[in-house]
């Protein structure tokens, strides 16, 4: 049996089928609609009908195609992007193109068994499309609140005697008074910023409050540390984690499980900046609540830091300490969700 790999764009599908060893033995372009989605589907039939199909970007360009794929019956791949970059270097075709893309994916989809399933639409998805749409709002609000700052600074000289925060609703107010009998160009863009701010405040608490109801009584709220967003982060990220084989490979995929490093006579691990950089924030963001506040992590960093740790080497200990009772939390929240793949 061999696989199909399809590389994704936003008007193309670019696909390449290969045997067991391999080796390329059909490839097409097609477009993507629906039209050319029923296309694909034929000719992945004809090409092979018992391959596995990998897609790049099945979250985004390729998710269309990947649900009729799934619909039809196929099993449907994600391949991580790494991945296939990794393999195109030795697809051993000159320059880059979506054929030589699609090359690289369907070998990588042939040599990695483990490669997760698409997701489609179920509640983990909702709640990651939430987070991303949050974590937008948040940024916007950043980059307002500082250019309101900067306005704030020329209009009204010293106004942080009165107001030392522009997050809170109470300042906000203050700044609005503040503002109300200053004319000029400067003013009234400041007073439309003020508004901006304040209306995306009120979407921000929205969607905080859908996210914290869709993660209402999950198993991982008990763990200290990990409030409504940073369990809706896990979870969003996660998908089903009965895709993860042990708490081991989800260390992985989060960048918490040091690298080997050892040459010869020197044995050593080296920190792992790879990974899902979401999952290693929500980790980090758990350990870094505990060093503070809970005694069993306060009392494990104060043994580290005994043994000659720094203060980061003791964090990420602790962080690596974390994953399996967070991994199990995972598992009993993916039972009382229902996120079966």
């Amino acid at each position: 049996m061999g696989a199909i790999g399809i590389d994704t764009h936003k008007a193309t599908l670019a696909a390449c089928a290969v045997d067991a060893l391999g080796m390329a033995h059909a490839e097409r372009t097609f477009d993507n609609d629906p039209a050319g989605h029923r296309a694909l589907l034929e000719w992945a039939r004809a090409a092979d009908p018992n391959a596995v199909i990998g897609v790049e970007g099945s979250a985004s360009f390729g998710a269309p195609a990947a649900r009729f794929l799934i619909a039809a019956g196929r099993s449907v791949r994600e391949v991580p992007p790494q991945l296939s970059r990794r393999e195109r270097i030795r697809t051993r075709r000159a320059g880059k193109s979506d054929p030589g893309d699609a090359l690289a994916i369907a070998r990588v989809t042939l040599r990695e068994s483990d490669l997760p399933l698409v997701r489609l639409a179920d509640r983990s998805l909702e709640i990651q499309l939430l987070v991303a749409a949050r974590e937008d709002v948040v940024t916007e609000m950043t980059r307002v609140r500082n250019r309101l700052h900067a306005d704030l600074r020329v209009l009204v000289p010293g106004y942080g005697a009165s107001v030392t925060s522009l997050t809170t609703v109470r300042h906000q107010r203050t700044v609005a008074r503040l503002l109300r009998s200053l004319a000029g160009v400067q003013a009234e863009l400041a007073r439309g910023r003020l508004g901006r701010l304040q209306a995306l405040g009120t979407d921000e608490h929205t969607l905080a409050a859908q996210i914290g109801t869709r993660v209402d009584g999950h198993p991982l709220l008990a763990l200290p540390g990990a409030g409504a967003l940073v369990t809706a982060r896990l979870v969003g990220e996660i998908g089903d984690v009965r895709r993860f084989r042990s708490a081991d490979a989800f260390a992985a995929l989060a960048g918490v499980a040091p690298i080997p490093a050892s040459s010869g006579q020197t044995q050593r691990m080296r920190l792992n900046r790879g990974g899902n950089r979401q999952l290693n924030r929500a980790l980090y963001t758990i350990a870094l609540s505990q060093a503070f506040h809970h005694p069993p992590a306060m009392a494990y960093i104060a043994r580290k830091r005994a043994a000659g740790k720094t203060w980061r080497e003791a964090l990420r200990a602790l962080k690596r300490q974390l994953v399996r009772t967070v991994f199990r939390l995972l598992q009993a929240g993916a039972r009382s969700l229902d996120l079966a793949a």
